[in-house]
């Protein structure tokens, strides 16, 4: 038999060299042949886009095909070789497809005569089938007298008038269309003279064959089936009509088709789940064989969670109806049950030790989202970038962990990420899943494999999909693994696999170029086996869900999944919740919670659930009220870690010695994974110290060579504390090389997320450390140490804030925090620009506190700054307390969050506060990429034009209007081709209430003839405009007409530019009749235009009355070279291009 491998090379091939309207025909003649069912072959477009007519993911096509065309070489071999022998020398002659697809929306897509016709028909006239078949075919038969005419231009196919005739019986006559098959494009006597010929062939591709169950036959006769069949693959003739043609067919098949499932050709490699189901045709092939047979239903479609993976488009029949479920072995029941209870056990208790049920807090999802980058400045490959969303949108975005598999659309979630920073929770989150499925609460899946990441050998390349799912797994032994085994293979679409803790995978470059597949035998890595099945090479159908951290590395794959979800941070009721169930006393929970809230800056830290856990830890062994709360990040973690020792030193006796673990944790670290380097072991003793202080955890995974127990470090913070401890003590690691190893440069450096954050903000703490720990502590008088600390505070004064990005400034503040150096302190606040940008640093409560405490230091240095607060999703309670600060004196910050803030301060009477929030905010220079950008400016708009907040009474603090708005000097609009247009009506609207803009950017936006006529009734109204870019649009001469007459009344305009538009000699006219007018005007660029030299010469007088001028661009193409040679020597001032 024919090796696998050479029918997949034929069939990719086929599918990438053949001209895409040869592929319906190859699919047809296949599905014709029995190659695979109706079903089948309806799931395969999933592949294509409707609206580009072209396959989106060719490999995964081809890899679809190949399976049972190998099964059924045999039968298949002539139509694959027929195909091939097509892409090599493509032939004019095409042949019309076969109709298969059902569209049940077909009924509104037919003409209505033809609908008139059938349900008007009586048919019960007619003695059979036969007689009818053969009316119609009559019928259809009859000459079309109007059928030449022209096609229209848009695709659009016309309806002929035919003579009217009489029927047996008929009554009345009436007219009834006459619907023709497309012809393909070979001569044809029909065709007009070329002369007539239009020259435009701009025609849509038709879609795909339509078919509609409709009964029309008295009742107790068969129902009949109406097919649109229309050739995909003819272009359209020229001058004569195009009509779809309607055939009635009974739906009767040819009898059920059982088709056996193909062995595997490799390791996994099975038929999918429609090849080994009975074949229910939805219309038979031939008419002979659908009279034959008696009727039968359509096969119904399950919802959505029983959708298999293959099948993205609507289903056939309505959504209500629920197919049959499919029957479960026994041997695969029992073993369902069997991980539902390993679940329930090992899911049911948190990190820490603590119950689910008891000290779960529920925390509420963030349904992020991707835009693709428009404006001037974008990719050409319209790269997709991950939006930041303001905090009222993140709270109209919010979600339950309900919602976190529903679908919005009608294509499956099937790659799902979940975002949380270290600590936040992901790992608890992943637990509560797994119990809502062991509780039946995810009843569209009938597996749960969950990986965690950390205890992966990611590059060992010894696994398969199976020992993936059935060894690396948190799942228990299983007995008959092979019939579990192919009932997953066989039902994808029922499995979920979560990858847990994915930041620890490494990096991922070229992760998608070498994936695992099903076409050979060799084994793999872990790595491999997450790209083979996130590219759908393996286990296709099946949902993946990923937790990472948002800094880390699936930052390259975000544009490729489909829901993005980010995990909330614990709000201030959420830490008191935490809190009373951590403590059962009453008493002591009020202790607890006034201690936490009279720490500002820890009370910001409890946000993060870990954190929370640590801080409740600490005061689990001290008195509340007579114990002093760490003041930084360092000393909580310290102070946590030395508690556990305590305890572990009063339990055994001794005191332990961390040393070793502090090495090991620092020679992980190096390698940016949480996995125990193996080359290092601890002692017994040492393990068993660090599990019971909750520093390292074991996992025990099931593998064919028997079971592996693995060692990993439990959280990210304990790991850099320990990494941060060796770095500041061991003597093998200089100054020069701990300032290499942690602190930010101003050079470019590969980003490592949190793992590089988190280590040098605690290796600053413990270098500045005034307290030393009794168990885990820094001896400051080492001469080590001092050197160490001179040494980085040396670098620090080096540094520039200025000219660091907005991530990393923020990192340096928390650094000089951590330091709690008064001295550093200030240093920072000296050397801070005037307008420090956090502009796309995402703030949490932690980093507000951190930045407002750092910023009262430039009272006494008479520092003012203006922040950039964009995209940071500060919180309300954080931009109060920024916007608060005495040395802020402008700030910018999304305009619906500002909004909230004024709103916030009117309901608690807080006047001067109000006052002071409007005064400082800003919008100067404003630039709209996205259509909420427009919007949220026409909110503010209409605040400073009715002087009063929406759903508010007049406000004082208003009554001078918004400053913002009075003083906005420069507008971008940059929503791109795609979205340009229909926000622009907005935009027109908005113009006239900026008085003091100068500058006005409306550079590709594709601006049509009719908003260049919107624009020019808003430019009246800007006196003040000096600079208009109306650059790479398609403003023709009808827009320049209306914009002439509005720019020779622009007092200040000095530039104009035009360029790149579709101005001809009239609009050339129009501009050279107002220029002399146009004082100020010092340059026109009107290059690239389609205006000739009668245009060039008219501009080119109208420059000689403008004095002022000092630069006139107006090349173009159609401008004789000799025209422009001559005219830039009568005037200078004309700019060769």
């Amino acid at each position: 038999m024919i090796a696998f491998q050479e029918v997949l090379s034929e069939v990719r091939k086929v599918l990438q060299e053949a001209h895409p309207d040869l592929l319906p025909v190859f699919l047809a003649q296949l599905l014709e042949a029995e190659v695979f069912s109706a079903e089948y072959y309806q799931s395969l477009f999933q592949c294509t886009d409707s609206d580009l007519n072209n396959l989106t993911d060719v490999e995964d096509l081809a890899r679809r095909l190949a399976l049972p065309v190998w099964q059924t070489w045999d039968v298949s071999k002539e139509i694959l070789y027929s195909a091939l022998g097509s892409v090599e020398d493509p032939q004019e002659d095409i042949i019309e497809s076969e109709p298969i697809t059902p569209d049940p929306q077909l009924l509104e897509l037919m003409p209505d005569s033809l609908l008139e016709d059938l349900f008007s028909t009586e048919l019960h006239e007619f003695e059979n089938l036969d007689a009818l078949y053969a009316y119609l075919k009559e019928d259809c038969d009859t000459p079309d007298e109007e059928a030449e005419c022209p096609v229209p231009a848009s695709g659009e196919s016309e309806t002929g008038k035919r003579p009217k005739r009489k029927r047996p019986g008929e009554r009345a006559s009436r007219k009834m269309p006459s619907h023709k098959r497309r012809k393909s494009a070979r001569p044809s006597p029909e065709i007009p003279p070329a002369g007539s010929i239009s020259h435009k062939n701009d025609v849509s591709t038709p879609p795909l064959p339509q078919l509609l169950h409709v009964s029309l036959l008295p009742s107790g006769m068969p129902a009949l089936r109406i097919i649109q069949t229309i050739n995909h693959l003819s272009t359209p003739v020229i001058n004569s009509i195009v009509r779809p043609t309607y055939v009635l067919v009974t739906p009767q098949p040819v009898g059920p088709v059982h088709q056996i499932v193909p062995l595997s050709p490799a390791d996994g490699a099975v038929a999918p789940l429609e090849l080994s189901m009975t074949t229910q045709l939805m219309s038979s092939l031939s008419d002979s064989a659908s009279r034959s047979q008696p009727p039968s239903p359509p096969l119904p479609v399950s919802p959505s969670k029983d959708k298999t993976p293959q099948d993205d488009s609507p289903p056939s029949t309505p959504q209500g109806t629920k197919g049959p479920s499919p029957v479960i072995p026994k041997q695969v029941e029992d073993y369902i049950q069997k991980l539902k209870s390993h679940l329930r056990e090992t899911c049911s208790i948190m990190q820490g030790g603590t119950k689910m049920d008891s000290h779960y807090i529920e925390t509420r999802l963030v349904q992020r989202k991707l835009v693709i980058r428009t404006g001037k400045n974008a990719n050409k490959c319209l790269e997709k970038e991950l939006v930041v969303l303001s905090d009222s949108e993140r709270k109209k975005a919010m979600v339950d962990r309900s919602h976190v598999f529903q679908s919005c659309g009608p294509k499956p979630k099937r790659l799902i990420t979940v975002l949380g920073k270290a600590g936040m929770g992901k790992s608890t989150f992943i637990q509560r899943l797994a119990l809502d499925w062991s509780a039946d609460e995810l009843p569209q899946f009938q597996f749960v494999f969950v990986l965690n990441c950390k205890v992966l050998s990611l590059t060992s390349p010894n696994y398969g999909l199976k020992s993936l799912l059935f060894g690396l797994c948190s799942a228990p032994d299983c007995e008959d693994s092979e019939s579990v085994f192919k009932h997953i293979l066989c039902n994808p679409d029922k499995v979920l696999i979560v990858f847990d803790s994915f930041e620890d995978i490494g990096d991922l470059e070229g992760l998608l170029q070498s994936s695992a597949t099903l076409g050979s035998n060799n084994s793999y890595s872990v790595r491999q086996l997450f790209s083979g099945l996130f590219q759908k090479k393996l286990l296709s159908g099946c949902t993946l869900l990923i937790a990472t951290r948002p800094k880390d590395v699936l930052n390259q794959l975000l544009r490729k999944v489909d829901s993005i979800l980010e995990l909330c941070c614990f709000s201030p009721k959420d830490i008191e919740r935490y809190a009373s169930n951590y403590f059962a006393d009453a008493s002591e929970q009020d202790s607890v919670l006034r201690k936490i809230q009279s720490q500002k800056y820890i009370f910001s830290l409890c946000s993060n659930p870990l954190l929370c856990r640590f801080t409740c830890f600490l005061l689990e062994h001290h008195d509340a009220d007579g114990y002093t709360l760490p003041s930084t990040l360092t000393d909580l973690c310290q102070k946590v870690l030395d508690q556990h020792l305590q305890l572990r030193a009063e339990e055994q006796g001794s005191k332990q010695d961390i040393s070793q673990l502090c090495n090991v944790a620092w020679e992980s670290f190096k390698t940016y994974s949480s996995l125990l380097n193996p080359g290092q072991e601890l002692s017994k003793e040492l393990m068993c110290c660090g599990i019971s202080c909750e520093v390292l955890a074991s996992h025990t995974s099931h593998e064919e060579s028997g079971s592996n127990q693995v060692t990993y470090f439990a959280n990210l913070f304990m790991q850099n504390l320990l990494s941060a401890l060796h770095l500041v003590q061991s003597k093998d690691v200089n100054d020069k090389a701990l300032v290499a190893q942690t602190v930010l440069h101003q050079r470019k450096r590969k980003v490592y997320g949190e793992w590089q954050d988190v280590l040098q903000r605690i290796v600053m703490g413990l270098l500045y450390q005034k307290a030393t720990a009794q168990y885990c502590g820094v001896l400051q008088s080492s001469t080590d140490t001092q050197a160490k600390r001179k040494t980085m505070e040396a670098h620090l004064e080096n540094l520039k804030p200025g000219e660091l990005t907005p991530s990393r400034l923020l990192e340096l503040f928390h650094c000089v925090y951590e330091a709690n150096n008064v001295k550093l302190a200030k240093l920072l606040v000296k050397k801070l620009p005037e307008n420090p940008s956090f502009c796309g640093a995402q703030l949490t409560p932690a980093d507000v506190y951190v930045v407002c405490h750092l910023l009262q230091h430039a009272k006494g240095l008479k520092r003012m700054f203006s922040i950039d607060l964009r995209d940071t999703c500060v919180p309300l309670s954080g931009l109060k307390e920024l916007v608060a600060l005495s040395c802020v004196t402008s700030f910018r910050a999304p305009t619906l969050d500002t909004i909230d803030l004024w709103e916030d301060l009117h309901h608690t009477g807080d006047e001067l506060s109000l006052k002071n929030a409007i005064e400082k905010f800003t919008i100067d220079p404003f630039k709209a990429s996205q259509l909420c950008h427009i919007e949220n400016l026409a909110l503010l708009v209409q605040i400073h034009r009715e002087k009063k907040l929406p759903m508010c009474d007049a406000e004082v603090a208003l009554e001078d209007g918004i400053p913002a708005v009075r003083h906005l000097h420069k507008l971008e609009y940059e929503l791109g081709q795609q979205n340009g247009p229909e926000a622009f009506l907005k935009l027109t609207e908005i113009l006239p209430a900026l008085q003091s803009l100068q500058h006005l950017d409306l550079e590709n936006n594709k601006i049509r003839d009719s908003e260049a006529t919107k624009l020019a009734g808003a430019l009246q109204s800007l006196s003040s405009l000096k600079m208009l870019n109306l650059s790479q649009n398609c403003i023709g001469d009808a827009g320049v007409e209306k914009l002439a007459e509005a720019l020779a009344a622009a007092s200040s305009l000095q530039s104009l530019s035009l360029y790149g538009n579709l101005i001809a000699d009239n609009g050339a006219e129009n501009l050279a009749s107002v220029l002399p007018a146009m004082k100020s005007l010092l340059d026109l660029d009107v290059k690239y235009n389609k205006f000739t030299d009668v245009g060039a010469k008219k501009l080119s007088t109208a420059l000689k009355s403008s004095p002022s001028m000092k630069s006139l661009q107006m090349w173009n193409n159609c401008i004789p070279l000799g025209v422009f040679d001559h005219l830039r020597l009568q005037d200078s001032r004309i700019r060769a291009p």
